[in-house]
């Protein structure tokens, strides 16, 4: 069975409190977006996220479009993850260390797609990869190093 997912991780100079309660809100994700095509929260987004909380998403790769998620993963400081329409999710997880920073690691997961062979065949892996480091590298900007 192919590997069906692909992680960025990055040390963020914050608790993982403060980074949990940026993630949890739908209107900061454009803050941190590094694929460009996070644009805002659709009307009716939650402010917070919780688990089971459906949020929709203003995009744009190219064209206009927008996307509806689910959280299925949440643990409050520590993981929150959202589905797609086509089962996959976007994870991040966070592991508080001694210093007071943050490891951060986000997770694009196709396992659980209803087609995963899709995203087997084709660049998105590899583009979302791309697309995390850069979102790590702005949350870390967010906090400079000393949040």
């Amino acid at each position: 069975m192919p590997q069906r997912s692909v992680s960025a991780t990055r040390i963020v100079h914050a608790p993982a409190a403060r980074i949990f309660d940026l993630l949890a809100d739908p209107s900061k994700h454009p803050l941190i977006d590094g694929s460009g095509s996070v644009r805002a929260p659709r009307p009716g987004a939650p402010e917070r996220l919780a688990p089971g909380s459906a949020f929709g998403m203003d995009m744009k790769i190219g064209l206009a479009y927008r996307i509806e998620n689910t959280v299925v993963e949440f643990e409050e400081d520590r993981l929150i993850a959202w589905r797609h329409f086509n089962g996959h999710r976007w994870r991040w997880r966070l592991t508080p260390l001694a210093d007071g920073t943050t490891k951060v690691t986000e997770t694009f997961d196709w396992s659980t797609a209803r087609v995963p062979l899709f995203f087997d065949l084709s660049p998105i892996p590899k583009r979302n990869l791309a697309g995390m480091e850069r979102s790590l590298e702005r949350l870390h900007a967010l906090f400079g190093s000393n949040a």
